[in-house]
């Protein structure tokens, strides 16, 4: 398997984390009170995916890649600080499920792709 990491400015909108994430965010961020929205950066797991060819998939399960990405984030924090990661995800829900029911994601925010147009779903976690 493999999985890519990048740091990226996030926006995202307050009301729909609890008060105690909140506050976790808060002391990274900047909160536009206006928009009730906090500005932030985030380890973004840009690519995470598996090698189908010679059964490489076989070796590995998605929430053992998953893991591995999020431990790789958690020494980058030691090293370089941030408390947030976040990906995004394809509109299905076996996906969704995987990453919210069985990996503790919240879902923030949506956008459409600039290659096809198609919805991606954005996904935040507190390290």
């Amino acid at each position: 398997g493999y999985f890519t990491l990048a740091i990226k400015t996030i926006r995202v909108n307050a009301d729909v984390f609890s008060k105690n994430v909140n506050k976790k965010i808060g002391r990274v961020s900047d909160l536009d009170q206006e928009n009730n929205t906090y500005t932030l950066s985030a380890y973004l797991i840009a690519q995470l995916g598996k090698n189908y060819s010679d059964n490489m998939n076989e070796k590995i399960e998605g929430r053992q890649l998953l893991q591995a990405a999020v431990e790789t984030i958690k020494k980058l924090q030691y090293m370089a600080g941030g408390t947030v990661c976040f990906l995004e995800a394809e509109e299905k829900q076996k996906l969704l499920d995987f990453y919210e029911k069985d990996n503790s994601f919240k879902r923030f925010a949506t956008r459409e792709s600039k290659n096809d147009g198609h919805k991606l779903i954005q996904l935040l976690k507190v390290i």
